[in-house]
This record gives C-alpha cells, sequence and structure tokens, in this order.
C-alpha cells in the first residue's frame, strides 16, 4: 500500500491493485510469447543452416579436386536483407571458396573467425553491427579435410523480433489502462452497495434506531455486513430502550422515598408536638431512608456486574451449609409471619463459586419466598447433588407468578403487581440472576397462580479431590447479607 496515499479510497486501492496484478500477468505473458518467438525463429534458422551445409556437402563432392575452387573477391556489404553464403575453409586457416552468388547484393570480404571454431550454430557480430547465423562442419574430399561454414543472415529475424516488441511496448500500456478503466468501474459498482450503506447509516441518530438497512442479497458478503449492521441496530435499539426505562425507573423509585421523607418532615415542623410523636416521625423517615439505602446499594450491584468491575473470590465450600446459614438469618422474618421453613440437605454440595455473592442470591430468593408466602404458610429449601451439578430449590405456596410475566421477573424494575404496598424496588431477582450466572450457574422458575412458585439455582458440582471449606460463621458473613426486597 506505500505506493498509494493513505487517503486513497477502497475503490481505488482494489483498481490499483488489479490493474497492477493484470498488468504483471501481461509482462510475464509478453515475456514469455517473446522467448518462445525467439527460440521458434532461431530453431527455423538452424534447420535452414542444416539444410544449406547439407547442400554444400553434396556440390562439394561433385565439384571436383579442391585447387579448383577459387577464393571469394571482395565486394560492399549492405546491413539489411535476407542473405546467406558458403564458405569452405583449410585446417592451416586459408580461405579455400567462398559463394556469393545466391546474394541480391554484393558482399565484402568478411573475416570471420578462422577454425577451429564451434561446430554448433552460432550468432556472431559482422562489420556494420550486422549479425549473422554459422554453421561449421568438417567433410572430407580426395583424402582432403577442410571445414565447410554456411552462413545466413540474422536481419530477418532480428526485424520479426523487433516487430513484436514494438507492439508489445504498445500493446502493453493500452491493456493495463483498460484493465484500470475496466477495474475501476467494477470495484464502483462492487461498492455501491457499501456506499448506500453509509448514508443510510449517518441518518440513524438514538431516535431514529428503528430505521434498518436493505439487505438486496443476504447470501453474499455485504448482505450478510448489511444483516450484521441490522442486529447491532436491533441490540442497540434494546438497550436504549431499556436504558429509558431503566433511567425512568430509577427516577421514580428514588423519588417516592425522596418524596416521603420530605413530606413526614414538613408535617412534622408544621406545630409542636410530643417526644412519642417526634419519635414516630424519625422512625418514619429512617424507614424511608433505609428502603432508599437498600434501592442504592442494589442498583450499585446491579452498575458493577453490568461494567464487570467485581473481583469474583472463587473457592470451594459446602453449598448446604450456606444456605442453612441464610435460613438461619432469616428466620425470624418468617416467625413474625408464622411461617414453617423447613430444610433438606441430605449430603455435602461442594462447588466452586464465591461465597458472599452466592450467599446474595440465596438472600434474595429466600425473603422473596418469605414476604410473598401468607401468614401460617410452608416455605421448603432443599439441597440437591447430582452427577455434575448441585440444585438448590426453593418452594413455597404463595400466590404465585402468572404465565406471562415469567420470562420478566427477572429485568430490572419489573414487579407483577406495582400496587401491592410490600412491594420493593425489583431489582432483587436481577441480582439474584447475575449473582448465579457469575458462578457459572443458572437460575429458573416454574409458578402457578394461587398455588405458589418455586425457583431453582443450578451449579456445576466441585471435583472431589479438593477440600471443602469450613462454613463462615454468621457474623463473618453478615457483610455480605443485606436483603434487597423483590416483587414479583
Amino acid at each position: 500500500m506505500a505506493l498509494l496515499p493513505r487517503h486513497a479510497s477502497l475503490r481505488i486501492r482494489l483498481t490499483f491493485w488489479y490493474a497492477s496484478a493484470l498488468g504483471l500477468m501481461l509482462a510475464l505473458f509478453a515475456a514469455g510469447a517473446y522467448q518462445l518467438l525467439r527460440q521458434g525463429l532461431y530453431r527455423e534458422i538452424d534447420r535452414q543452416l542444416d539444410s544449406d551445409y547439407k547442400v554444400a556437402d553434396e556440390l562439394t563432392e561433385s565439384a571436383g579436386k579442391m585447387g579448383e575452387l577459387v577464393p571469394r573477391q571482395a565486394a560492399t556489404l549492405e546491413p539489411a536483407g535476407n542473405w546467406r553464403w558458403l564458405e569452405i575453409w583449410g585446417l592451416d586457416g586459408r580461405l579455400l571458396y567462398a559463394n556469393p552468388e545466391d546474394l541480391t547484393i554484393a558482399l565484402p570480404h568478411v573475416p570471420l573467425p578462422p577454425p577451429p571454431v564451434a561446430f554448433g550454430p552460432a550468432s556472431v557480430q559482422l562489420t556494420g553491427a550486422v549479425r549473422a547465423r554459422v554453421l561449421s562442419r568438417p567433410f572430407s574430399v580426395f583424402g582432403r579435410t577442410a571445414i565447410i561454414r554456411v552462413i545466413r543472415s540474422e536481419e530477418g529475424l532480428q526485424y520479426e523480433l523487433q516487430h513484436f516488441l514494438n507492439s508489445l511496448l504498445v500493446l502493453l500500456p493500452l491493456g493495463v489502462l483498460a484493465a484500470g478503466i475496466g477495474g475501476y468501474s467494477l470495484a464502483r459498482r462492487a461498492l455501491m452497495p457499501v456506499s448506500t450503506m453509509v448514508e443510510r447509516v449517518r441518518t440513524i441518530t438514538a431516535e431514529r434506531l428503528g430505521q434498518r438497512l436493505a439487505v438486496t442479497n443476504p447470501d453474499d458478503e455485504l448482505g450478510q455486513l448489511a444483516a450484521v449492521f441490522n442486529e447491532t441496530l436491533v441490540r442497540l435499539e434494546a438497550s436504549f430502550a431499556q436504558l429509558k426505562r431503566f433511567t425512568a425507573d430509577v427516577s421514580h423509585e428514588l423519588r417516592t422515598p425522596l418524596t416521603a421523607i420530605r413530606s413526614v418532615g414538613e408535617v412534622g415542623l408544621r406545630e409542636r408536638r410530643s417526644e412519642s410523636e417526634y419519635r414516630e416521625i424519625i422512625g418514619s423517615v429512617l424507614e424511608e431512608t433505609d428502603r432508599l439505602s437498600r434501592l442504592v446499594d442494589g442498583l450499585l450491584t446491579v452498575a458493577r456486574g453490568d461494567s464487570q468491575l467485581v473481583k469474583m473470590n472463587v473457592e470451594r465450600f459446602d453449598v448446604a451449609a450456606l444456605v442453612r446459614e441464610v435460613l438461619d438469618c432469616l428466620s425470624v422474618l418468617g416467625e413474625e409471619k408464622h411461617q414453617a421453613i423447613t430444610v433438606d440437605t441430605p449430603q455435602p454440595a461442594p462447588v466452586n463459586a464465591d461465597r458472599l455473592v452466592l450467599r446474595e442470591a440465596i438472600m434474595n430468593i429466600v425473603d422473596n419466598a418469605i414476604k410473598y408466602s401468607a401468614h401460617h404458610g410452608t416455605i421448603r429449601v432443599t439441597v440437591g447433588v447430582g452427577p455434575d451439578t448441585v440444585t438448590i430449590s426453593v418452594a413455597d405456596h404463595g400466590v404465585g407468578i402468572a404465565p406471562e410475566h415469567l420470562d420478566k421477573i427477572f429485568d430490572r424494575f419489573y414487579r407483577v403487581d406495582k400496587s401491592r404496598p410490600s412491594g420493593g424496588a425489583g431489582l432483587g431477582l436481577s441480582i439474584a440472576r447475575w449473582a448465579v450466572e457469575s458462578n457459572n450457574g443458572s437460575i429458573e422458575v416454574s409458578s402457578q397462580p394461587e398455588h405458589g412458585s418455586t425457583f431453582r439455582i443450578v451449579l456445576p458440582q466441585a471435583a472431589s479431590d479438593q477440600a471443602v471449606a469450613a462454613p463462615r460463621v454468621n457474623g463473618a458473613a453478615i457483610r455480605g447479607a443485606a436483603v434487597l426486597t423483590m416483587s414479583k
């Protein structure tokens, strides 16, 4: 690409490399054709020299005595024309005979190298830049040995080669120019969909994410590129829509406790009140403040999960012990509603996970079951160990979830019934799913309205060749046990 400026368009680059490649191929073809033509012409002139030698040999045998051969006479030589002649040389280097009679022009005495010479055909330079092809072979007549030398001009051969070379020098640039024009036209036509896509993409803004690129041919590369752009736009549109909903929900959720705090404060300051009344007002403020703190904590957890800033402290431990630890912390909430919480953990269930992150997920699921189960209800928690997995199941007999809500309850700020006073911010299950999936697990739910719900957390089982980490005491795990309420 160094031959082109850095700002050159893709169309120009494609045209340049197409024309360069084709020009190189044409040059190689021309060089090969020139070489083949040259070899063919030299083979032809060598064949003619061989024929001349045979004729000269036959004539020499019938000529008589060698002494009757007459030396060649001097004449003038023209540098052009197709001519040939015959020479007979003695072994002493004396020219015995020369026959210029077949020539159309007169020849001077041209001193060719005397014998000994190579017997095969060879090209020589004559006086006046005239080139000739020479064939020398010995012969014997009347007991005497001499050398027959037949010579043919290369002027015709050189003329043919020069004419062919001149044609190549003219046609080759024209071919490269035609290739460049054709290549530019092809590149322009091939890249036209890209230009169309560029112009269309320039018109897409955050307010017009619903637009899509036209996919002319979904099977070619440009069609696949347009399809990928459309898929990206779909994801961007969904992300922007989710961001707008998230912003609106956050604004609404933050406004509610702040408005309540302000209202309680304004009412409390209108007139003098007793100490018990002030205590009640301050308690209401603290309750709303606690709700606001839980919401902010949940938002921070979600933000860290989205940005992948949470550093996972993976260790091997018994998740059954962790489940019992969580139930010990939340049992007081169940006692307030006179609920029966049973746990079934028949054997150790080793997993490799971040204990605090996974604890938060289990905490949210169990708290959710307590919150939406009726008074005197039953909640059953089961830990099962399979061949390769560990399953934590939390089943309640609460209000249940309608089928149309099952695929949305893990979305942020989604609440099945926002009118319920016990409803939280709608972040608990979203955080639970993030916590489980961050530990290479999965979470699912099955439910029937008015019959309760069952949440299942499936985690990969740890290898059996490692020791299970000792359970932590409640105090050591309390810092990760903030309960974030969540509404179905």
